[in-house]
């Protein structure tokens, strides 16, 4: 792959998902199966790292899937959970609502958006969510929201869940009872999200646990489905898709650190920031070192680009590093600071087409 799958944000992209389902008075994308907008009663089911090209080659595995209308749009930049969901609950891009990354740099610090932590430990009272990320959640409408109910109280989901109704489940039976009571409550539009694919991934890649786990979840779809009321539809779509990148960690080079004063982002989109007058010369070094497994952009030419898309605020452009190093082959860029209980075996965050393609499907009762 010469260069880099950009966001369709004009087009068939995640951004674009809940604006055409609650803001009636957008005109309606063709991408969107016409079910989905006939529907008296919607759930939109995310599908926490199920990309197009995986479900593509497990076809056999997910029948459920296979037999729903639609087809593959485009995540967002990067391709990573914290800035794809606050994409879709809040249809902005990334340069609008500002959650650029994973781990994101935040006044001398880096903050970890899902923990909502950074070195210092919880940032909940120091970094208040609601101010890092202001804008509303489905068009200001405050909908139900059947999430891991360990979720419902995290900064993350202050961040961009602000002003919903949480239903918490903690097992996916406990899931489809708090779907079927908010939808014989009536409720118009109902969010939903499991995370059980992009773990399984995260913790054994892309191999026999995976299948298992696309499995399982084409039998979640089909209960969803079989627990739908009359006149209403099911829309599933994902965050991101996975690269199984197993042993592969490539550790930067001695003379790209010494221009590196620290690193925000993540594995396979990893921000370098510079120490101070060296950009230059730590963009120069990175070319020189890693383009042989991945790509080499200065922040103002993803600005330019459009990878965050047309408008880019301040305070998002103030998050961004001074170069990406976005992962081109099957690796991951170390970082000592970057860690978690197990290493990574199936990853995502850059902008290969198996990362940004993602699934927007639709199922009626």
């Amino acid at each position: 792959m010469d260069k880099p799958v950009l966001p369709d944000y004009a087009g068939a992209c995640i951004t674009n998902i809940v604006p055409a389902l609650l803001d009636g008075s957008i005109e309606v994308p063709r991408w969107i199966p016409p079910a989905a907008l006939e529907a008296d009663q919607v759930v939109l089911l995310v599908l926490d790292g199920l990309g197009w090209e995986q479900l593509q080659a497990r076809r056999h595995l997910a029948p459920t899937l296979a037999a729903l209308a639609g087809g593959p749009i485009t995540s967002v930049s990067p391709t990573t959970t914290a800035t794809a969901l606050t994409s879709i609950a809040t249809g902005l891009t990334p340069g609008e609502h500002g959650v650029v990354g994973y781990r994101v740099a935040v006044d001398h610090e880096v903050l970890n958006i899902l923990r909502w932590t950074t070195p210092n430990g919880d940032a909940r009272q120091r970094i208040e969510p609601t101010k890092f990320q202001p804008n509303s959640a489905f068009c200001a409408q405050r909908p139900p929201i059947v999430t891991k109910a360990e979720f419902v109280t995290s900064g993350f989901s202050g961040a961009h869940l602000c002003d919903v109704r949480f239903h918490g489940y903690r097992t996916t039976s406990t899931l489809l009872v708090e779907l079927r009571q908010v939808l014989r409550a009536g409720e118009p539009f109902v969010y939903a999200y499991y995370d059980g694919v992009d773990k399984v991934a995260h913790e054994y890649g892309l191999g026999e646990h995976y299948d298992a786990e696309v499995q399982a979840v084409d039998a979640l779809v089909a209960d969803v489905l079989g627990s739908l009321p009359r006149n209403a539809a099911l829309v599933i779509t994902a965050d991101h898709g996975q690269v199984d990148v197993g042993p592969n960690i490539v550790h930067l080079h001695p003379d790209v650190m010494a221009h590196v004063s620290f690193q925000s982002g993540e594995g396979r989109f990893r921000w370098l920031h510079a120490r101070p007058g060296r950009v230059p010369q730590l963009a120069e070094a990175c070319r020189a070192r890693h383009a042989d497994t991945g790509w080499v952009y200065e922040r103002e030419q993803t600005v330019d680009e459009g990878w965050w898309g047309p408008h880019v605020t301040d305070a998002a452009h103030q998050r961004l590093g001074d170069v990406a190093l976005v992962a081109r082959d099957d690796v991951s860029y170390h970082d000592e600071a970057d860690s978690g209980p197990f290493e990574l075996i199936g990853r995502h965050g850059s902008l290969t087409a198996a990362e940004m393609y993602v699934p927007l499907l639709v199922g009626e009762a």
